[in-house]
């Protein structure tokens, strides 16, 4: 029995190991070097949660609210550590095999692959070599370089959860719920709902297909059965997660991704069109997909490749004019749409043959439902670039506008194009002659793929203008530049024809050992060895630019990741627990390097406070003192005269924490409220919108001279205060308005804020001394933590129950073969 057992396992335990193997041999001899890989958008995030990160460690307490990032706002989106996540990340350790090196994010993200292959009855040699395919598209590897770490993990988890629903609608409900139960949570907690939104495309086309498989063979009942047992396990993976969910939901109202900027307001204001909530058209299509650069998915190089020198690419550099290279080497190597990028799409030369030959030979509705969400995703790549689709999309379809970088939306082909390659290969596999009987078929796709390669490499100009649309422009108008700009495209052709031969040459080895195997001058195993070498070797060296030795750095790198300044120093030996810092020697609202040492009144964040991006809009950017003062900016760091050493200079018109005031503007709108910030008296005059009346300036007839109030104890989380008043005043206070989670006491007795200055708090303060304390503890987190506890275990039942169940079957099988 154990024997049988064993022998049936070991191809798969073979499998797994290969896929640890590989992962490894990838980033040696740099992981058992002590490097690690230093990524700028981990950087980011380590800086605006390390207050929080300190904080833990100081206290044993974690703040749901930091003031290290824009002045202050919750850290639901910086580091969403609830309770109940605490065992979700004991069961992904085991997944991810307790290997904490860059390889464990490869090896899962092939496992999960080759598992929803094997749930299609694809044999384990086959779902190898698509787990290498899917798993070493070059977009996974470019978000590793860059630190999209959790968008990766999401994406990694992703296929097997499409493996649960697949084995529901197979009849296997309780399996397959289990199965996707398990990995939709996991999915979930890694906390990029945008990559979940996507594949929600795929999920909904795959059940329109199931459906129509069910129709077509009177099964609906158990369509329906596998539906309804789907539906389960989605309200448990989310269940699992609720405590995350539901503050990044009621969280996203406050922010650019719920609320209408004023920008918006603005043009419903003027009858241009209706203000909507979400992030606006041109921010959402800031990098859209050229229609020309989608090419890359078979030529990684279509537009250039990644961002970045010409001079790095010595070989494209070889037939411009040697008195013309000093200058062609500083010009940008990328041509494409996009304002930038760390590189391209690119799905591999052969899969994409096979992906296109499986257009044709593959049969039935799980074809169909591929083939459609590709197309989609293609197009919506594209955003500015096919402006009515994406358009449609943003206003229409629900949640669309919330999410930023169209062009990230190509992770469905990259999902779609292996899958159906793959299943294409096994049917030519399966049946040797397919190739030669569908020679029609074939010769359509190797032309659409190795043909249009050919015709790229030999006239590269008869397709694309190796001149971006912003150089055209910059050229039209300073026609001296000519001959820079000629030479400069002679090395970007180089650079492109070097990779349209490239996948025409794969594309051809591929197609030969096909040939040779359907005329049976070669056996199954060497075609498939032969097929996965050529994927592997492939994809392996294009990932390699964009992800090698050149992205690791020394282990203490990471542990100082920004070493502290000599202005650092100083600010940092001011004893008041509480005041803020704007940091002019960078971008202060693209950079959260200040964050690490500071409270920033900047920082970095793709979910920032709407109302604070409004002040940044039309206030911060242009200087405005009044606001600065009323943000308590206490410091500013500038560049050094003499030896460009950042310096530190005070800010004495810094606000402090809290003050009264003396008089209040009212204002009807937030319009009228950000136009009264441009000119007025922040230690006077508090503004306000009419709606605070009722809270809010009942005692400002009141407010006498010698009226203090001042921070005794500062906590992220817990502002405490002491007020004396003669007569009752009211107060401001320089700390970022946010509607819901604050408790906030007077002596003990709860009291509301207002909203004043666009974005701060105000408070009535009556007569006498008092202790006012400000602390952020939504209740809604020890609700949602509970009904979580409950949801993960009853997902551990469910596996815990597909397992006995298998374990039982087992058994029986063996009992009757006796």
């Amino acid at each position: 029995m154990n024997k049988q057992l064993m022998k049936k396992a070991l191809p798969y335990i073979g499998s797994v190991l290969f896929m640890i193997l590989l992962s490894y041999i990838y980033f040696t001899p740099d992981i058992f070097e002590n490097k690690v890989l230093f990524q700028g958008d981990m950087q980011q995030g380590i800086a605006i949660g390390q207050e929080g990160i300190a904080f833990k460690e100081k206290t044993g307490e974690t703040t749901r609210w930091t003031n290290s990032i824009f002045s202050g706002m919750p850290n639901f989106q910086i580091s969403p550590s609830y309770d109940n996540n605490t065992w979700i990340n004991q069961i992904t350790n085991a997944y991810h095999l307790w290997i904490k090196t860059p390889a464990s994010l490869v090896f899962i993200m092939m496992l999960g692959f080759f598992i929803l292959l094997i749930t299609l009855h694809i044999k384990w040699p086959l779902a190898l070599i698509g787990a290498i395919a899917y798993a070493f598209s070059s977009y996974f590897f470019i978000i590793i370089a860059a630190g999209h770490i959790w968008k990766f993990i999401t994406l990694a988890y992703i296929p097997p959860t499409i493996a649960g629903i697949l084995l529901a609608y197979r009849g296997k409900y309780l399996a397959g719920a289990a199965l996707a139960a398990f990995f939709a949570m996991l999915q979930i907690v890694s906390n990029h709902i945008q990559m979940t939104y996507y594949f929600l495309f795929v999920i909904a086309a795959i059940v329109i297909a199931c459906f129509v498989d069910a129709y077509k063979q009177k099964q609906l009942s158990r369509f329906f059965k596998a539906t309804g047992t789907l539906i389960i396990a989605g309200l448990l993976a989310v269940g699992a997660n609720l405590p995350n969910l539901y503050h990044t939901y009621e969280y996203s109202k406050e922010t650019m991704r719920g609320q209408a900027g004023l920008e918006q307001k603005k043009q419903s204001a003027e009858g241009e069109k209706e203000a909507k909530s979400g992030l606006s058209t041109e921010y959402i299509t800031q990098w859209s997909y050229g229609i020309g650069e989608t090419w890359t998915l078979l030529i990684p190089d279509t537009k250039g490749g990644a961002s970045g020198y010409i001079g790095n690419n010595k070989k494209a550099l070889e037939n411009v004019s040697p008195n013309m290279r000093e200058y062609v080497a500083q010009m940008n190597q990328y041509w494409g749409d996009q304002p930038g990028t760390s590189g391209p799409v690119y799905a591999g030369a052969l899969i994409m043959f096979l992906f296109i030959l499986g257009c044709f030979i593959i049969k039935g509705s799980l074809k169909w439902a591929l083939l459609a969400v590709t197309f989609l995703s293609i197009i919506l790549s594209w955003g500015k670039n096919f402006l009515p689709v994406t358009q449609w999309f943003i206003d229409y379809f629900p949640m669309y506008n919330k999410f930023r970088t169209v062009s990230s939306i190509l992770v469905i082909a990259e999902f779609c194009i292996p899958l159906l390659a793959i299943l294409a290969l096994k049917e030519l596999i399966t049946k040797p002659k397919l190739l030669l009987e569908q020679r029609t078929y074939t010769i359509v796709a190797f032309i659409l793929t190795g043909g249009m390669a050919l015709l790229f490499a030999l006239f590269p100009s008869l397709f694309f203008n190796f001149t971006s649309g912003y150089e055209k422009d910059f050229l039209a108008k300073n026609m001296e530049y000519g001959e820079i700009f000629a030479n400069m495209e002679i090395a970007r052709k180089a650079i492109f024809v070097s990779d349209a031969w490239r996948s025409f040459i794969i594309i051809i080895l591929g197609i030969g050992f096909l040939w040779l195997y359907s005329i049976g001058k070669v056996g199954k195993s060497t075609l498939i060895v032969a097929i996965g070498i050529i994927v592997l070797g492939d994809m392996y060296n294009v990932n390699k630019r964009y992800l090698s030795t050149k992205n690791f750095v020394p282990e203490r790198t990471i542990k100082e990741p920004f070493p502290m300044t000599a202005a650092d120093r100083q600010i940092l030996a001011d004893p008041d627990p509480h005041y803020r810092v704007y940091n002019l020697t960078s971008d202060p609202f693209n950079d959260a390097s200040t964050s690490y040492h500071h409270k920033s009144i900047g920082g970095y964040h793709a979910a920032k406070l709407r109302r604070y991006d409004d002040l940044i809009k039309y206030q911060l950017v242009n200087n405005n003192q009044h606001v600065i003062n009323m943000l308590n900016a206490k410091y500013f760091i500038v560049p050094g005269d003499n030896n460009g050493q950042p310096q530190a200079i005070p800010n004495h018109n810094a606000m402090g924490n809290a003050w009264f005031v003396s008089n209040i503007k009212w204002v009807n709108n937030s319009h009228e409220e950000m136009d009264a910030l441009t000119e007025f008296n922040e230690r006077t005059t508090a503004i306000a919108d009419q709606s605070y009346k009722n809270l809010f300036g009942q005692y400002i007839s009141s407010y006498t001279q010698g009226d203090t109030i001042f921070l005794t104890s500062y906590k992220p989380n817990e502002l405490h205060y002491k007020a004396k008043t003669s007569k009752g005043g009211s107060a401001v206070f320089s700390e970022v308005f946010f509607p819901w989670g604050w408790n906030i006491t007077i002596d003990g007795e709860k009291a509301e804020m207002a909203r004043v200055n666009y974005v701060l708090r105000g408070l009535d303060i009556p007569a006498g001394e008092h202790e006012i304390i400000f602390r952020f503890e939504p209740q809604s987190i020890t609700i949602t933590t509970y009904i979580a506890y409950a949801c993960i275990i009853a997902i551990f039942i469910l596996l815990l129950s597909t397992a006995i169940i298998q374990i039982k079957k087992g058994k029986n099988s063996e009992i009757k073969t006796e």
